[in-house]
């Protein structure tokens, strides 16, 4: 049998199912003798007959039984892998694979639901991660896009900045220094902060705003989530450095104050990533322009800039 045929299999299912060569020819858009020619040579192939003939009606033999049964298995198999091809081939019915990093989980998942809501049918897989596992992803193509504050130097990569993306310094409402106006950076580092972990883009965006006051920063503790750095300011442990799309919640509620410092905000950018290599599936092509198209705007929807100012 391993030299049968896909086609061969088929004219065999629609013999066997319609109990006529004749019909099956019909159904095919075959000639009669192309179908007996098909079954034949898979009557060879199988070194058995497959069917027997009583008066004017045929009948599957017990091989032929045996044969349709995994013959229909067979033809279905095919099917579904050409359903599957056909869901890279367009957007709807495929599946999304986006990472992001932590700081991205404020607002990330509303804007999936949104490009969901446009492209019936689309599978999301989403993952949050700290900057070292989600280089990580890119590197094992473990993800197709990625969403980052700085596109990596160590891979080599597609990245285009779609979103502006803030940093501020924020404050529990009774600090001393909630209310006051350009307080300078060589005052602010020698309050106690509560920052993110070395390495994490927040760590590195932090890097970028106090430059050469970096060394001098009064460093508290590093903590690896966010969430827990905003409970330990609104405590009184510190101060924090933070992206303002992580915090507008709590700026509106009065829990925090987002402090005025020279040189604040820091405005850097949302990016969306990938490995300079990769051929993007449709799905993911399409979730790319979705987000340098509206990504901006969703996003000033969802967690607005200006209520943290």
């Amino acid at each position: 049998m391993k030299h049968a045929t896909l086609r061969q299999l088929k004219v065999f299912e629609a013999v066997a199912r319609l109990s006529s060569f004749s019909r099956a020819a019909e159904e095919l858009h075959l000639t009669q003798p192309a179908v007996s020619t098909q079954i034949k040579k898979l009557e060879e192939h199988a070194g058995i007959a497959l069917f027997e003939q009583f008066g004017k009606k045929i009948y599957l033999t017990a091989a032929g039984e045996h044969l349709l049964d995994i013959g229909r298995t067979i033809i279905r198999q095919f099917e579904m892998a050409e359903d599957a091809m056909e869901q890279f081939r367009g957007v709807t019915g495929g599946k999304l694979n986006v990472a992001v990093i932590s700081a991205g989980d404020y607002f990330f998942p509303r804007l999936l639901v949104e490009f969901a809501r446009r492209h019936h049918g689309v599978q999301l897989n989403f993952t949050v991660h700290n900057r070292a596992d989600l280089l990580a992803q890119l590197l094992a193509n473990l993800t197709d896009l990625a969403v980052m504050v700085r596109p990596p130097h160590e891979l080599e990569t597609e990245h285009v900045a779609f979103a502006p993306h803030p940093y501020v310094i924020v404050a529990a409402p009774g600090h001393a220094l909630a209310g006051r106006r350009a307080i300078p950076k060589h005052e602010i580092v020698r309050q106690p902060f509560v920052v993110r972990e070395r390495g994490s883009d927040t760590w590195n965006s932090m890097e970028d705003a106090f430059d050469g006051h970096l060394a001098q920063l009064n460093v508290a503790m590093e903590i690896k989530s966010t969430e827990t750095i905003k409970q330990a300011v609104i405590a009184g442990m510190g101060i924090g450095f933070l992206s303002a799309h992580t915090i507008s919640h709590e700026v509106r509620d009065g829990a925090l104050e987002v402090l005025d410092v020279e040189g604040f905000p820091l405005m850097l950018n949302w990016y969306v990533v990938h490995r300079r290599a990769k051929r993007l599936p449709p799905v993911a092509q399409a979730f790319k322009d979705f987000l340098l198209c509206d990504g901006a705007a969703l996003i000033d929807e969802i967690v607005p800039f200006g209520a943290t100012r």
